[in-house]
C-alpha cells in the first residue's frame, strides 16, 4: 500500500490514466491492494481515487478547480450520459472484482453447493438482485427463495437450520429488514453469507461470510443503487456460476430443462 501511494502522490496525472490493474502492475502489487489503498485513502473505491487524481493533475496545470467529473449534469447532451455511466459501471465492476475475496466466495459456493435450500433476502434496488439470484439458483434444480417482506423472510428464516443457506444482500450494511432474518437464520444454525458495500456494518456481525462490493458515490441524477446494483449483480453472478460449476452433472440438464420450458413462449 505504500508503494501505491507513493505513486500517485509522485506522478497524480499519469495514475490517473491508469485502470486498477494498471496501477497494480506499475506498484508490483495486486488489485485489492490498489482499492484497499484507495479506501484507506479515505474514497469508496479507486474509481473516486482516480477521479480526485485526474482533477488534481487539472488543478496543477491550470492552477483552476477541476472540470473532470463523471457527475450528470441537467444539460448534458445524451452521447455524454452514455459515455459517463459507461465509464462509472466499467469502474465500479473494476473495484468490486478487484477488492472480492475469493477465499470468501469459494466458501460461500460450497455452503450453497450443499444447501437443502437457500433463503436470499433484499429489499429496494437489493431485492431485485435477491430474485436475480433466485432466478438462477433454480433454473439450476436448487430450492431457493427471495423474500423482500421482511415479515415473510423473518418466518422463513425461523424454519432454517444447519445445512440451510441465508443471504443478505445490502449495499448499506445497515437495512434491518435484512439483518433481522440473518440473524433469525444465524441463530438457527444455518450458513449466513452477506453481500455489502460496507463489511464492518452491522450486517456482518450475522454473517459466517462476507463478500465486499463496489461502494459508490451517489450524485444527483445517479443515485447510489444504480452502482450499488450493478456490484451485487456481479457478486451474484459469480456466486451462481461457481454454483453452477460445482453442481455441473446436474445443473446442465436442469438448465436444458427450462430452456426447452420456455422456448415456445419466445417463439412468434
Amino acid at each position: 500500500m505504500q508503494r501505491v501511494a507513493e505513486a500517485v502522490a509522485a506522478d497524480p496525472a499519469g495514475c490517473a490514466a491508469l485502470t486498477v490493474t494498471g496501477l497494480a502492475e506499475l506498484t508490483g502489487t495486486s488489485e485489492a491492494t490498489v482499492v484497499r489503498t484507495a479506501r484507506l485513502l479515505g474514497y469508496p473505491g479507486y474509481r473516486d481515487l482516480r477521479l480526485a487524481l485526474a482533477g488534481l493533475a487539472a488543478q496543477q496545470q491550470s492552477g483552476r478547480a477541476p472540470a473532470i467529473t463523471t457527475d450528470i449534469a441537467v444539460d448534458d447532451p445524451i452521447a455524454d450520459v452514455v459515455a459517463k455511466l459507461a465509464y462509472d459501471e466499467q469502474q465500479t465492476l473494476a473495484d468490486t472484482a478487484a477488492g472480492l475475496d475469493t477465499v470468501q466466495l469459494g466458501a460461500a459456493v460450497a455452503a450453497a453447493v450443499g444447501a437443502r435450500r437457500i433463503d436470499v433476502y433484499g429489499v429496494g434496488a437489493s431485492g431485485l438482485v435477491a430474485q436475480d439470484l433466485t432466478q438462477k439458483l433454480l433454473r439450476i434444480g436448487l430450492i431457493a427463495q427471495a423474500h423482500s417482506d421482511p415479515h415473510l423472510a423473518v418466518t422463513n428464516a425461523v424454519q432454517l437450520r444447519a445445512g440451510d443457506v441465508a443471504i443478505a444482500i445490502t449495499h448499506s450494511g445497515s437495512t434491518g429488514d435484512v439483518i433481522e432474518p440473518l440473524r433469525v437464520a444465524f441463530e438457527r444454525g444455518a450458513t449466513t453469507v452477506a453481500i455489502t458495500g460496507r463489511p464492518d456494518g452491522a450486517v456482518a456481525q450475522y454473517a459466517d461470510h462476507v463478500l465486499t462490493t463496489s461502494t459508490a458515490r451517489e450524485s444527483e441524477l445517479r443515485p447510489a443503487a444504480m452502482s450499488s446494483r450493478t456490484s451485487q449483480l456481479l457478486v451474484v453472478d459469480c456466486l451462481f456460476v461457481g454454483v453452477a460449476q460445482k453442481t455441473y452433472e446436474t445443473a446442465a440438464p436442469a438448465l436444458a430443462a427450462s430452456y426447452e420450458a420456455l422456448a415456445h413462449r419466445h417463439r412468434r
